[in-house]
């Protein structure tokens, strides 16, 4: 005899009744009393396989992936991950699948691309299941992403040329942005996307919209930035920069590159690479640095985004000035001794 029964109100049948102890209500979501039957029959069998072998072997990837954003995760890479994990109970994924999912996704990305657009969503819904206590606990090894080398940081002097030509070429718009960018670490999308109601002139601040990571976050404003901002003079629901597309903003740096006689830099480099760089040189403490620019993690900020303009160098110097001056003099003091390794004749 079934534990379910249907029963009807307000015309939607709803499954009722106690299944190991537990007492269940659910709605069946049909006015259909012969597709109501099978659908109590199969919530049933589903309930009684919980109640025996526990959530991860009922609840699907699926189902943990609808969670997951109804809570208002990021969910702009789930899609295809969703896709790719189709019909799979959650106890059934393994780490290693995971990696799998994200080369089979996208073959020819980086490992930086398979980390953030595959493995980072899959791991974030299987963990939230796990706090609800829909599966066990899962550890999913990142791809290895070395340090950068198509986006290194921009020097005070390039910085300097370029925003000189792009004001006598008359794009204040553009000097701005690129100067923002390099202040706050900014990515361009973002700094795109805002508008003149995002900027607290009084609290030298600006409000970003919902970030990759999504979550609003606040940026700090260098004197220099804010004065060119306060001069384009956006209205509150004026783009503060003018550009919509971020193509159209490499392209125009490109040009300004080409008529100042510097090197090409793209957005990126020019922005958080060039920030995370400058800070740490500064002298700035690392977590200060961080949430300057948004980051979330120590190690994604120091190995990829940090760079040292001349590292080895500097701490040679270091160590010149630990030591002190040396007598030149005694190098031509010491005796050549001459040797010979290996196996004499």
């Amino acid at each position: 005899m079934p534990n379910l029964k249907v029963e009807p109100r307000e015309g939607i049948f709803y499954a009722v009744g106690t299944i190991a102890g537990k007492r269940i209500r659910e709605s069946l979501k049909t006015r259909d009393r012969e597709q109501a039957d099978e659908l109590c029959a199969l919530l049933e069998a589903r309930h009684w396989e919980r109640a025996k072998y526990g959530e991860a072997k009922v609840r699907t990837f699926e189902e943990a992936a609808v969670s997951y954003m109804t809570q208002g995760k990021e969910c702009r890479f789930l899609k295809p991950v969703i896709r790719h994990f189709k019909g799979r109970m959650l106890a059934s994924i393994t780490p290693g699948e995971i990696r799998s999912m994200a080369l089979k996704l996208y073959p020819k990305a980086t490992a930086a691309t398979r980390n953030r657009q595959a493995i980072v969503p899959a791991r974030a819904v299987i963990r939230h299941a796990h706090s609800l206590g829909w599966c066990g606990s899962i550890s999913v090894e990142l791809f290895p992403v070395g340090k950068s080398r198509k986006h290194k940081p921009v020097s005070k002097d390039w910085l300097a040329a370029f925003i000189e030509q792009a004001d006598k070429d008359k794009l204040p718009h553009l000097s701005a942005l690129v100067l923002f960018m390099n202040r706050t670490a900014t990515r361009v999308s973002e700094a795109l996307r805002l508008t003149g109601a995002d900027v607290n002139i009084q609290n030298r601040t600006v409000v970003l919209g919902k970030t990759k990571e999504g979550e609003d976050e606040v940026r700090h404003l260098t004197a220099d930035v804010l004065v060119r901002i306060v001069a384009l003079a956006a209205g509150p629901k004026d783009r503060v920069f003018s550009y919509t597309d971020r193509c159209a903003v490499n392209r125009r740096i490109a040009s300004v590159c080409d008529r100042a006689g510097i090197e090409n830099r793209t957005s990126h480099s020019v922005g958080r690479h060039s920030y995370a760089t400058n800070a740490m040189a500064l002298g700035s403490k690392v977590k200060d640095a961080m949430e300057g620019g948004g980051w979330k993690t120590a190690r994604l900020f120091m190995e990829t985004y940090v760079h040292s303009y001349d590292g080895g160098r500097s701490v040679a110097e270091k160590f010149d000035r630990e030591v002190g001056p040396i007598d030149a003099n005694l190098a031509q003091g010491l005796q050549r001794k001459r040797n010979r390794f290996g196996k004499s004749r």
